[in-house]
């Protein structure tokens, strides 16, 4: 069995395209499919997970919105935003789902500590906040054991179409970002962050990076190692 990881650095896209494509590597993955985390911004976007109810959303304004599989309720994405879907066998890791969203809250907190930003967990609301804000918002399907989707952070956007829903299903719940924190990066600066400490708590070993223009290769879930 593979225990190596891909990752996979996709640039700025629609998430439409993305979502399929998650959804066809996760069915057509077999056993020995390594693991992959996606690095990538999403064109402004809003997406309900599949338990959310529209009466969050506020006032659409000039996004789309998009129905997803995910679970959670409500959330933007757009430039400036670090989107990493995590595409891994839960069941061949031996990780319990509820763990897993422990790990990456954890990666995350442990990430915006080396920025000097003073995240945290907030009991019953899964993500990562600071001063009761949120600054990453997580949300992950599992079928068959095997997880997609994963976390959004927060870098430096427009925050101003989270005014428009209850951000996660949360009315008045503020948001942040690590450039309102005094953490002056870009999303390409956080990734590199941010990627070791996801490869740390989720115990990743070999890891082999990709630039990639197409997800065309990306869709087919083979045993490439």
């Amino acid at each position: 069995m593979s225990s190596a990881l891909h990752i996979r650095q996709l640039g700025v896209r629609e998430y439409e395209s993305v979502y399929l494509a998650m959804q066809q590597f996760t069915d057509r993955r077999c056993a020995d499919t390594p693991d992959e985390f996606w690095c990538l911004q999403h064109l402004p976007v809003y997406t309900l997970g599949m338990a959310g109810k529209r009466e969050h959303i506020l006032k659409q304004g000039s996004a789309p919105l998009y129905r997803t599989d995910r679970g959670g309720q409500v959330t933007y994405h757009g430039p400036g935003q670090l989107i990493v879907y995590l595409i891994i066998d839960l069941r061949r890791k031996g990780i319990p789902v509820k763990r897993y969203v422990h790990l990456i809250e954890q990666a995350v907190i442990d990430f915006c500590e080396q920025c000097d930003v003073p995240a945290k967990r907030i009991a019953g609301a899964p993500g990562v906040y600071v001063n009761e804000k949120k600054i990453a918002a997580l949300g992950i399907r599992v079928r068959h054991g095997r997880a997609y989707h994963g976390l959004a952070l927060n870098v430096d956007m427009d925050l101003d179409p989270f005014l428009n829903i209850n951000p996660c299903g949360y009315y008045g719940l503020g948001v942040t970002q690590l450039t309102s924190e005094g953490c002056r990066l870009d999303v390409q600066q956080a990734c590199e962050g941010l990627l070791p400490c996801l490869i740390n708590c989720l115990e990743y070993g070999d890891c082999r990076v990709f630039m990639e223009s197409s997800l065309a290769s990306v869709a087919v879930g083979n045993n490439a190692a």
